[in-house]
């Protein structure tokens, strides 16, 4: 089974996100609630939590690149 991260609602009217920086890899073990992302708006930086524990399977918006609020931005694999 596996769980999407997705670009959070900011609820300044920012309709989207820019990537900062992930703390994790493809690969690495995550935890719930565990810093995963930072996030920029054009008014204020997020830092994203991890929603789920598992494995950080797969990031689907990189470094630099603009992802629109509700997005899947990661995917997170859990169990075995």
């Amino acid at each position: 089974m596996s769980v999407d991260v997705s670009m959070p609602d900011f609820g300044n009217d920012a309709k989207e996100g820019t990537i900062v920086t992930w703390h994790k890899r493809p690969g690495d073990p995550v935890t719930e609630g565990e810093l995963l992302v930072e996030v920029m708006t054009d008014k204020v930086n997020v830092e994203v939590e991890s929603p789920a524990s598992g494995t950080l399977a797969e990031i689907l918006v990189p470094a630099d690149e603009v992802a629109p609020v509700g997005a899947a931005i990661a995917r997170i694999a859990q169990g075995g």
